[in-house]
């Protein structure tokens, strides 16, 4: 964020630069704005320009084409409007040269002047924005790390995410689990042991009726179980 806000400051710095440098005088004492933009092609003339016809048109489209890049937030929209500047300049100079049979630079107030130079440091400048921006790409980068924790994989599930120790564990069965005898009274039914495959077709009794003797409706024992009745209670004389 702070690099977007400084390098937007420098690039506004340098798009005024090259908007107010045809203002100034370029080449002896002519102003920049008395440049046609047509004689950026066909070579420098003496015919005076508009303003609106002059060199100034394209620093106005770079410099909007800077806002653009800033509202965005695209370094790269911002160094297209640096490389405008700088572009227009440099074929600036090239057709004074070659109209002028060289170019030079003298104290006297003959040559190239500081209009082109300020349009040459509002490139740089516009240059140097683009680089200090940080743009949108890397702010979205900071939003994607800013994830808690990441998901546990998949043979893992009950990882805990911030110390990736296991934490309580999750229920893979796919059957449900065995509920408890609600019942625990007296003469309920117990939970037969395990059995192996050989003791597996043998019924299991229960504990708490096994040991005491099967009555018929009568309530006399049945014929199966008297003779161990008259061993344990002989008859009365």
């Amino acid at each position: 964020m702070i690099r977007n806000v400084l390098g937007s400051v420098v690039a506004l710095v340098g798009a005024a630069a090259a908007v107010q440098s045809p203002f100034h005088s370029w080449y002896d004492d002519r102003l920049g704005r008395d440049y046609r933009i047509q004689d950026l092609f066909d070579g420098i003339s003496q015919v005076s320009s508009s303003v609106m016809g002059s060199i100034l048109l394209p620093f106005l489209f770079a410099a909007l084409v800077t806002l653009v890049g800033i509202v965005f937030r695209s370094r790269w929209v911002v160094a297209l409007a640096g490389l405008i500047v700088i572009g227009f300049t440099v074929l600036w100079m090239v057709r004074q040269g070659q109209a002028a049979n060289g170019l030079t630079v003298d104290g006297g107030g003959s040559g190239l002047r500081w209009g082109v130079a300020q349009a040459l440091a509002g490139g740089v400048l516009l240059l140097l924005g683009a680089l200090l921006m940080s743009g949108r790409q890397r702010a979205a980068r900071t939003r994607r790390t800013a994830e808690p924790f990441p998901v546990p994989p998949d043979d893992r599930p009950d990882t805990w995410p911030p110390t990736q120790e296991p934490g309580p564990a999750a229920q893979t069965s796919p059957g449900p689990e065995p509920e408890a005898d609600p019942y625990t009274g007296p003469g309920r039914h117990r939970a037969s042991p395990a059995q192996d495959e050989n003791t597996r077709g043998y019924p299991v009794q229960d504990e708490d009726t096994a040991p005491y003797p099967v009555q018929d409706g009568d309530g006399h024992p049945a014929p199966g179980q008297q003779h161990d009745r008259d061993r344990y209670h002989p008859p009365h004389p």
